[in-house]
């Protein structure tokens, strides 16, 4: 029961779940006139990074979609942050500000897990889950606190299933926690 609890939990916290989930969330709540727009450009970088993978499963690079050896975690990190540093650049010359600002955060959480990989193996679940929490903020104090106890389940799935250690949980919460303070920071700059 713990472990299936705890699959649950880590395919739920998955990156291209909760960020785009909360993307979603607060372009609705403003009446985001492009949210169509917005959720297929999420989809579409979802359905990117799962080719990508599946393609080098395929290629016998990798034993699973889950580029759990760290050589697979390499490979998936770089081609996570030229993609999303492109999409971070589209969504800017589109106009799309806000949009843009996260996605280049995302490519800052990644580039943190690939300069850390030394010292720990960055838990980029958790970043990605907290960076989300932490986004939801201007939606709601409720929702911010929902999400980041969603966040903190995602942390537990991450250890029950052995995939980090504590310290690696604590760096990936510390860096999503750094991307949500800065996008806020950075937000109102850009309005202007």
């Amino acid at each position: 029961m713990t472990n299936a609890l705890a699959r649950a939990l880590s395919i739920l916290g998955h990156p291209l779940l909760v960020l785009p989930a909360a993307a979603l969330l607060l372009a609705a709540k403003a009446g985001a006139p492009g949210l169509s727009r917005l959720a297929f450009g999420l989809g579409g970088l979802a359905v990117l990074v799962l080719a990508y993978s599946w393609w080098q499963v395929r290629r016998g690079r990798w034993d699973h979609v889950d580029a759990s050896a760290r050589h697979e975690r390499r490979t998936l990190n770089r081609f996570l942050l030229a993609a999303f540093a492109a999409a971070a650049a589209i969504a800017w010359t589109g106009g799309q500000h806000e949009f843009a600002l996260g996605l280049a955060l995302s490519a800052l959480l990644i580039a943190v897990a690939m300069s850390s990989v030394r010292w720990c193996k960055l838990s980029l679940h958790v970043a990605f889950a907290v960076f989300a929490a932490l986004l939801l903020a201007n939606l709601s104090w409720q929702a911010c606190a929902i999400a980041s106890l969603f966040a903190a389940a995602v942390a537990w799935s991450r250890l029950a299933l052995a995939r980090h250690m504590p310290r690696d949980v604590a760096a990936g919460a510390a860096a999503g926690a750094l991307a949500g303070g800065l996008f806020w920071r950075l937000l109102p700059g850009m309005a202007g």
